[in-house]
């Protein structure tokens, strides 16, 4: 008796289970999805990491044997193909979007300072934010933008058509002809690239203070000047190399993995922009906390 109760109680619940999935056929699927994202999240954060180790270990590999490869993807990152050669290129982005951002900079700046009677400090302010923060984000924003997107979408198209199969197939090594040489690149052109947004984050702000708002260029070079270290200037062109770094792991790594045809690469597309922009703000704060977290390195009473 006892067994057939039970019997009956498990047909009930698999009969009542079928009509909630036959009644609520989105919702169960919704549930399903979402409690298998966890297996899903680590699976691919294992993917990304192996992919990582492998490309970053192939780039000896690479410097010997693709090296014209490298040198092409240098010219094409830094310059750009197409349109985006007309007018300038990656160079020619990243300056402008740093010459608005630190604009920006010193509009706010001026203005939160002004609130309180201390506009003057205008300029320790500009050197403070452009060169520990903003450079490096806006900078890196803008190569996940241009060369990042572009980069996901080469190598999911080259994906989904089986190019990278048939690289295998002649003897190629994709990651390290694919991935490595990406990587190098991107450390390579980051460095002119990021020297330019620093010269746009240093000229922007002055001009926007001393032009627009009228205060002298005396008293806002004394504080730019006084509050610029050069340790905070090399401590940012690492940060913008480890961010660069980073964008172009990320690209490729989804780009490198895409399946699904033309709207699996979308897809890769807008995965890898949300991954590398978060990236990109968590490295600049991780690395703000690591720099300047116990000491600030500056005295307002200088």
């Amino acid at each position: 008796m006892c067994g057939s109760e039970r019997g009956i109680d498990v047909t009930t619940s698999s009969a009542n289970a079928a009509v909630i999935r036959a009644r609520y056929p989105r919702t169960t699927a919704n549930l399903g999805r979402y409690a298998g994202a966890p297996r899903r999240a680590m699976d691919s954060f294992g993917q990304m990491v192996w992919f990582t180790l492998v490309s970053i270990g192939q780039i000896p590999l690479t410097l010997r044997r693709y090296r014209a490869e490298t040198t092409r993807l240098i010219a094409q990152i830094g310059m750009g193909t197409g349109a985006l050669a007309v007018i300038g290129g990656t160079l020619a982005i990243v300056a402008f979007i740093t010459l608005s951002g630190a604009s920006l900079v010193a509009i706010q700046g001026f203005s939160s300072l002004g609130n309180i009677g201390v506009d003057v400090f205008t300029g320790f302010f500009a050197a403070l934010v452009n060169v520990r923060i903003a450079a490096p984000v806006v900078t890196g924003i803008a190569l996940a933008a241009t060369v990042g997107a572009g980069a996901t979408a080469e190598l999911g198209a080259m994906r989904i058509s089986e190019e990278i199969d048939a690289l295998e197939v002649m003897g190629v090594k994709s990651l390290a002809f694919l991935a490595s040489t990406r990587i190098i690149a991107a450390v390579v052109v980051i460095l002119p690239l990021y020297g330019l947004a620093m010269i746009m984050a240093f000229l922007s702000p002055q001009l926007v203070t001393t032009l627009f708002y009228g205060q002298s260029s005396g008293t806002y070079n004394h504080y730019f000047r006084t509050f610029l270290r050069p340790e905070d200037v090399y401590w940012s062109f690492l940060v913008a190399v480890i961010i660069a770094t980073v964008v172009m792991i990320t690209h490729c790594f989804y780009g490198y993995t895409a399946a699904g045809g033309p709207v699996g690469v979308g897809d890769a597309v807008g995965r890898s922009m949300r991954f590398s922009l978060a990236a990109v703000v968590i490295v600049a704060m991780l690395s703000s906390l690591a720099l300047y977290g116990v000491d600030p390195n500056f005295n307002l009473s200088v």
